[in-house]
């Protein structure tokens, strides 16, 4: 694979570009070769040849913004395909009972990545959107994700930093690994204003025929509203979708959270 004279592979190039779009929805050549640590002629070279193959296109004002053929590839994906045919049919059912937004999170990393979101006409106001990542201890699907997640995960967001978003935000490790433990105990998470001032998240697991926990499903309701009418909805549609992608029944599932505890700090 051609290198950069710093060394650098054309790939590792090609993904530091992508990876400007991270943090904003568009962006100048001169802006990606800034972010992206790259001299301007080659991150001008990068562009254009990325613009030719639709991972990136133009907008109105000449900026550059991630393409439409990067997403819809990675919507060819087995497993995130494969989650959104499985989901939908619960999701518009869950949907028609609390009337608010309704959304399907993976993890990726330290984040949560969300790939499915319903919502309806005056709902409530709700930062994620599709394709959005969030960090994995700020929403209700993140603590879902994180309860189940490999040991290295959780050591690395336990040990990182956390951000403030509101006044609700976790900001300290052992007030993070309790409530981690809980979520995992009860079986689902409940966020109150973590990230957003005025609406709670409320989250259950998904899992796949191995019974691992592949995804979360999660509603975000007002702050006023009480979660727990709606509970039992939101578990039997996360029960429902993890059936039809395969997955363990709630006794199978109960085994595989015996066999991997997770240490609980009280």
């Amino acid at each position: 694979m051609a290198r950069s004279s710093s060394g650098d592979s054309l790939l590792t190039r090609v993904m530091r570009v992508l990876q400007v779009f991270g943090g904003t929805p568009s962006a100048t050549i001169s802006e990606i070769a800034v972010r992206a640590d790259l001299p301007l002629a080659t991150a001008h070279r990068l562009v254009t040849e990325m613009l030719g193959f639709g991972l990136l296109e133009r907008t109105e004002d000449r900026r550059i913004r991630m393409g439409v053929r990067l997403w819809e590839m990675s919507l060819r994906s087995h497993r995130v395909l494969g989650l959104q045919e499985a989901a939908l049919p619960y999701m518009e059912d869950l949907q028609a009972v609390v009337r608010q937004h309704v959304e399907i999170a993976v993890l990726t990393g330290t984040e949560v990545l969300y790939i499915e979101r319903l919502s309806a006409p005056g709902a409530v106001a709700n930062i994620a959107k599709i394709a959005r990542r969030l960090p994995v201890y700020a929403c209700s699907s993140g603590l879902v994700l994180l309860a189940h997640a490999p040991s290295e995960v959780r050591d690395a967001v336990l040990t990182g930093p956390l951000e403030t978003f509101t006044p609700q935000s976790i900001t300290d490790a052992a007030r993070l690994r309790r409530v981690v433990g809980n979520v995992r105990r009860r079986g689902y998470a409940v966020a109150p204003g973590l990230i957003t001032v005025g609406s709670k998240g409320v989250a259950a697991p998904l899992r796949d025929a191995s019974g691992a926990v592949v995804a979360a499903l999660s509603i975000v309701i007002p702050m006023t509203m009480d979660h727990r009418p709606v509970v039992p909805a939101l578990m039997a549609a996360a029960r429902g979708i993890s059936r039809a992608m395969g997955g363990a029944t709630p006794g199978e599932a109960d085994l595989v959270r015996q066999r991997n505890p997770l240490p609980i700090s009280h």
